[in-house]
């Protein structure tokens, strides 16, 4: 069977589980190589173990940072993201400060994405800013992605998996909207079939976070 690698391209093959074991993550990887996923994305303990199973290939170590909360310290999502760096990540996807955002403290937020993007940047990655946009106000949506554009990162996404809901249709075409096309949106939280994805990438989402990949892209097999 032949499957769509486009739609393969365009997502991050996804195991954030807290309980997700060596097997599990060594089973992602060897998805990823047989599909084409743009990157495996997984809590930083893993990156090692994920990028020697990708070495070689052109998909991307991912990690998370201030994950699933994002209210731990500017400090330590950066040693988070250098440590993961250091180790092989070639993607880093930051929880912005949810709570400062709400107070109205902007500046706060944008130092603590400013700071993480900075590291990254140095080290040649890219940075994915999630907005946990079930928390959020419409406002506070594009606060949170003119922000993000201001602070230099190169995606934002909707949401972790975690919090009460994940990706709309209608946020991702909010963020599209605020970040102009200039910038990647990505959508994550609930896509687990290929009519899910393809109404995200119609509403201007240039990448994917799922845990449903294989099912995703088997479902374009011809």
């Amino acid at each position: 069977m032949n499957f769509d690698p486009h739609i393969a391209s365009l997502i991050d093959h996804t195991i954030l589980k807290p309980d997700a074991t060596r097997t599990e993550v060594r089973q992602i990887c060897a998805e990823a190589l047989r599909y084409g996923f743009a990157s495996v994305c997984v809590n930083s303990f893993w990156v090692p173990l994920v990028a020697a199973e990708l070495s070689g290939s052109a998909v991307k170590a991912c990690t998370v940072a201030g994950f699933p909360l994002g209210a731990s310290s500017t400090a330590a999502k950066v040693a988070e993201t250098l440590g993961a760096l250091a180790e092989g990540a070639r993607e880093i996807d930051m929880v912005i400060n949810i709570g400062a955002l709400r107070g109205g403290e902007i500046s706060v937020v944008e130092a603590d994405i400013r700071a993480v993007v900075a590291a990254s940047h140095e080290h040649g990655a890219i940075v994915k800013v999630i907005l946990e946009t079930c928390l959020l106000s419409d406002e506070q949506k594009v606060i949170a992605c003119e922000i993000s554009k201001r602070a230099g990162a190169d995606f934002v996404k909707t949401s972790t998996g975690f919090s009460k809901s994940g990706a709309t249709v209608e946020d991702i075409a909010l963020m599209r909207r605020a970040v102009g096309s200039e910038m990647g949106v990505k959508a994550s939280g609930g896509i687990r079939t290929l009519d899910d994805l393809r109404a995200m990438v119609a509403a201007g989402a240039t990448r994917i976070g799922s845990s449903s990949s294989v099912k995703i892209v088997e479902a374009t097999a011809t």
